[in-house]
């Protein structure tokens, strides 16, 4: 007679199965990071190398037990400060309509690959942080619209609530001021009604505020960088970036000596010129781990409103200039789109008589090849 083979165990293996306690689905890991590394800093012809690259330094990742195949290459930054429940509708609006599968207002796709994924609210950002006095970080919050997270923040003297792009290792219940539409009294009055430059950068430039880039001492990491003396950041805020205050090109005047304009080296390498009334924040852009992350599975992709792409190689040659042939093969033409676009860096469209004037290097250009990180 057969015997069931639970039955021909051991004992005392049969009692560890059992007494063992049950195990959830998904078992989180964490890596802590090291410190975090300083960037490469150019400071009047000065350059200041960061040792090995950002890959090398900190992987603050969460990884899981590959329970399922889905978890078994997903990779999380470790954001648990993150608030766990809904965003401030009043400061959210809907987001539907044609656009979200890549269409313009006739229906015709403008922008391929996208489509379907989970539903969302805009949520309105104050780009620009206008209000003076200090306001109070109620929590940091997750946007399904950005790589960034977002600081709900609310002012002491009105309570009037407002997102703005949070800085990495901001917490709730910071301060943060602005100081974008003047310099306060009280604070005039601590330096004994004397403007001191390095007494003012001491008292201001902490992280989180908002402050004309003159005001910047140099090296100084900012984020969310305007470009005018009038309107909101338009450089430096997705997750990570930053910029660097790199010069300030001073002018003589009947009053004394003025900024004329601010040299900073944005993300890319590019060195440009920003107006010195231009609005920046203090610090650099939260979740910068974000470059790291692994979604795992196609399935996030989804959800995340990105359609699949197939690859011109691999279709007929009525479809596509790659397509056709016998194997893996272009059929010897350059990288191109669907309708013979250089595919790699496109057409130029810079012209020498159409110079840009806030330039002063450009950033460097690959040309299609990959560069060492």
């Amino acid at each position: 007679m057969l015997q069931p083979r639970i039955c021909l165990s051991q004992p005392v293996r049969l009692a560890r199965v059992f007494l063992q306690p049950a195990r959830s689905y998904a078992t989180a890991v964490d890596h802590v990071p090291p410190p975090p590394i300083n960037p490469a800093v150019s400071v009047d012809g000065a350059h200041l190398e960061a040792g090995g690259s950002r890959r090398e330094h900190f992987i603050p990742l969460r990884t899981y037990k590959p329970r399922t195949p889905g978890l078994r290459h997903l990779k999380r930054p470790v954001n648990d400060h993150l608030w766990k429940g809904r965003p401030y509708l009043k400061l959210t609006i809907a987001k539907k309509g044609q656009h979200l599968g890549g269409r313009n207002n006739s229906g015709r796709v403008t922008v391929r690959h996208r489509g379907g994924g989970h539903r969302r609210r805009i949520r309105i950002v104050d780009y620009k942080r206008y209000l003076p006095g200090v306001h109070v970080v109620e929590r940091i919050e997750y946007d399904p619209n950005r790589t960034a997270h977002l600081a709900l923040i609310t002012r002491v003297e009105t309570g009037e609530k407002s997102y703005i792009v949070a800085a990495d290792g901001m917490r709730a219940g910071d301060e943060i001021q602005s100081y974008r539409s003047g310099i306060p009294k009280e604070l005039l009055d601590s330096m004994g009604g004397v403007m001191d430059p390095g007494m003012l950068a001491a008292k201001t430039a902490s992280r989180g505020n908002c402050l004309p880039i003159h005001m910047v001492p140099l090296g100084t990491q900012v984020y969310n960088v305007g470009s005018k003396s009038k309107g909101g950041g338009v450089f430096c805020r997705s997750a990570g970036t930053y910029a660097i205050v790199v010069n300030k090109e001073e002018v003589e005047t009947p009053k004394g000596v003025s900024v004329k304009s601010v040299i900073v080296r944005l993300q890319s390498g590019e060195v440009r010129k920003v107006s010195p009334d231009a609005c920046c924040t203090i610090g650099v852009a939260s979740n910068i781990q974000s470059h790291f992350t692994s979604l795992g599975k196609a399935g996030r992709a989804r959800w995340m409103g990105k359609r699949p792409e197939v690859r011109g190689v691999a279709m007929n040659a009525a479809d596509h200039p790659h397509g056709g042939g016998r194997g893996k093969s272009k059929g010897n033409v350059h990288p191109v789109s669907p309708w013979g676009t250089p595919a790699k860096g496109g057409y130029k469209t810079r012209h020498k008589r159409n110079k840009h004037v806030f330039l002063v290097q450009d950033r460097p250009r690959n040309q299609g090849k990959r560069r060492p990180r």
